[in-house]
This record gives structure tokens, C-alpha cells and sequence, in this order.
């Protein structure tokens, strides 16, 4: 616990309770370890580690271990599209093609900005040219989703596009600034608000750093935990599901949010701009994920992993990472959160693991 719960307004004993079933999740075995943290009102009220980050080396989380945070990635890339959108550079229904001339092809001419932070583009699935051997190679990463065909009309339906959408967001944010995207997310997000732990792109002399990912007795994706435990895709730039981070560093981000863009007295974006990309932008099937989904701009709304009291109606906005991680903010409460596992669980069992964290906190608001 970081403050005094009373300044906060949070509940000492529930915060307490926080903590037990933090802990009560490890010792069943949901995951190896695990790291949470909590903000109320921009304050931080709770961060906490524990378990194993390597379950075969017996190496434990400590306070300065970093996890792959999968999906959990696209609020940060989609938020140096916020501040650039602010900046006036930009509107959401420009064409991509206006920016970035070879995108508009085979099917693409038609696809805007709004289109890709929705998930309507058109084209969920990764080019089958873009192995893990091309993530390093931004060229040919470049060249491959200019080639890419639609398998849905731009902006008709809505399925999730996993990795797609943090390559296409990241290279409109070089082509509107100049500037590479990690070095944007770096000059512009994430050394700002002192997230001194947050990479896309990590270096090799960090890679100790990270906690390992583990099977679960029940993982839907072996294949995942496999890839991204190698060190090829941590280096990387792969602004969808490629990011490092500490839950501290991802709590702080949202908290940020939720302040309206000002956290400890550095502004990222303007209130406006954060009520203009948390508000509902389309609400839908999702094709690739096959359930009901509300989306703002880069955003979920009422994610059932947030554990939001009405999900048809809540504010709350944030992100998953799959079978791992959420992060949220809530207006309401006044509550943002990150909570990180490195346990890769089916949805079956990954969703109410993430939302029963997620409720702990909310019973601890008053």
C-alpha cells in the first residue's frame, strides 16, 4: 500500500482483501505470478508483486520485473494517435492513404483512420509474410500491409484486428510526425509520465528483466506463450502486442486517463481529447473474437475483464491482453488499474480471474 487509504477514499480492510485473493490466486495456481496496481483520483493506493516470474527456475517477481503485456499494448500506441489528433494534424475520417500513399491498395483505398482505432478496417488477419524473423524488419512489415487485401468492406463490420492494427497505427504516427514510434511513444508518453519501465522494443540488456510466460493447465495457445518468450519478439517494435512493461507503469497510464490527460502535474492530452477517444464509438458482433463488443477510438468499453457494474452502460474504458492482463480506467470511480499475470489462460477461465481482481478493487472504493 503506497498512501493512507482515508485520503483516497478506499476501504483499508477491503484494500486488505485486495491483497488475499492477489495472493489466494497464485496459490491455487491460476498463474506462477503475478503484479498489481492501483490508482484512485491520480493517487496511487496499491502496487503489489508475487510468485514466480520463471516457475522452472524458481526466480521470483520482484519489484522491477517487466511482463509482455499482449494486447494490452494498443491504448499506449493508440495514444500517440491522441495527442497527434489533438495537435491538429490530423482528423479520424482522413483516408490512410492520405498519410501513407502505399496503403491505399488492393482493396485499402477506401480504409480511415477511425476505420483502423475501430477495428473496422477490413483486414484482422497478419500477412502471412510477416513471420517473427520480419518483426524486426519495419520495411518489409510496411510492404506487406500495403499488399494485404481486405477480406470485409472498410468500416461494414467489426473484427478485432490482433497485431494489424498496432503496425498500421504506428506507421501513420511516423508518417503525420516524422518521427519513429518508439521514439514518439518514449519523447511523448511514456518519458513524460516517468513509465521508466514501459518498451516496445525492449533492449537486450533488459531482457533478464522480464518474467517468463507459462502454459496453464488449460492455455488455448501454446504457440503464443512459445513466441513470445523468445527473445526475438521482445526487441522488436510490434505495436499491438509487443509492449514490456511493469503493471506500476500501465496503472500509470490509465491514471493518467482518467484525470482527464494530467497526472502529477504533467499534461499529456487535454480533457477534451480524453472524452473525445473514451466515448462509444461502435457497438457490435466482433468477427474475430466472435462476442458482443462497444469500442471508443484504440479502447474497450465495458470490458467484462474490468468487472464494470453494467457493461452496456459503463464508462469504463481500457484494454485486455490475451489470456494474461487488463488495464482500465474508470470515471466514475475514479479508480485505474493494471493487473499482469504470467499465466496464459483460455478466456473460460482467463475473464473471471482478471474481473474478480478487478471487482476486489471497486468494493474497495467509498
Amino acid at each position: 500500500m503506497v498512501v493512507a487509504a482515508d485520503s483516497v477514499q478506499m476501504d483499508p480492510r477491503a484494500l486488505a482483501n485486495v491483497e488475499v485473493l492477489f495472493q489466494e490466486q497464485i496459490g491455487q495456481g491460476l498463474h506462477p505470478g503475478a503484479a498489481l496496481s492501483v490508482y484512485r483520483y491520480g493517487r496511487p493506493v496499491l502496487d503489489i508483486q508475487g510468485g514466480l516470474a520463471d516457475q522452472e527456475a524458481g526466480k521470483p517477481v520482484s519489484e522491477d520485473t517487466m511482463f509482455v503485456l499482449f494486447s494490452s499494448t494498443k491504448p499506449l500506441t493508440a495514444a500517440c494517435l491522441f495527442i497527434l489528433w489533438e495537435r491538429g494534424k490530423f482528423q479520424w475520417d482522413d483516408l490512410v492513404s492520405k498519410y501513407w500513399p502505399g496503403f491505399g491498395q488492393n482493396g485499402k483505398e477506401t480504409v480511415t483512420i477511425r476505420h483502423i482505432l475501430n477495428h473496422q478496417g477490413g483486414f484482422p488477419d497478419t500477412p502471412h509474410e510477416i513471420t517473427l524473423e520480419q518483426w524486426s524488419d519495419w520495411d518489409a512489415v510496411v510492404l506487406a500491409l500495403e499488399q494485404t487485401k481486405p477480406i470485409y468492406e472498410p468500416g461494414t463490420v467489426l473484427a478485432y484486428h490482433p497485431r494489424n492494427f498496432g503496425w498500421v497505427v504506428a506507421e501513420l504516427v511516423h508518417r503525420i510526425d516524422g518521427r519513429r514510434f518508439s521514439q514518439f511513444l518514449q519523447e511523448e508518453l511514456t518519458g513524460p509520465l516517468g513509465m521508466r519501465d514501459t518498451y516496445v522494443g525492449l533492449p537486450a540488456s533488459l531482457e533478464d528483466r522480464v518474467s517468463r510466460l507459462h502454459a496453464t493447465d488449460d492455455c488455448d495457445s501454446p504457440g503464443m506463450v512459445h513466441l513470445y518468450n523468445r527473445p526475438e519478439a521482445h526487441r522488436a517494435v510490434q505495436p499491438s502486442g509487443g509492449g514490456i512493461a511493469t503493471a506500476r507503469d500501465l496503472a500509470r497510464f490509465f491514471a493518467m486517463m482518467q484525470c482527464g490527460g494530467t497526472l502529477d502535474g504533467t499534461t499529456i492530452m487535454a480533457p477534451e481529447t480524453v472524452a473525445e477517444v473514451t466515448k462509444l464509438q461502435v457497438e457490435a458482433m466482433d468477427l474475430t473474437n466472435e462476442r458482443h463488443v462497444r469500442r471508443s477510438l484504440g479502447l474497450a468499453l465495458g470490458d467484462l475483464r474490468s468487472a464494470p457494474p453494467d457493461p452496456e452502460t459503463s464508462r469504463t474504458f481500457g484494454h485486455g491482453g490475451a489470456g494474461t492482463s487488463v488495464g482500465w480506467a474508470d470515471p466514475d470511480s475514479g479508480v485505474a488499474m493494471a493487473y499482469i499475470t504470467n499465466g496464459y489462460r483460455s478466456d473460460y477461465s482467463n475473464f473471471p480471474r482478471l474481473a474478480a481482481i478487478s471487482q476486489a478493487v471497486r468494493e474497495a472504493c467509498r
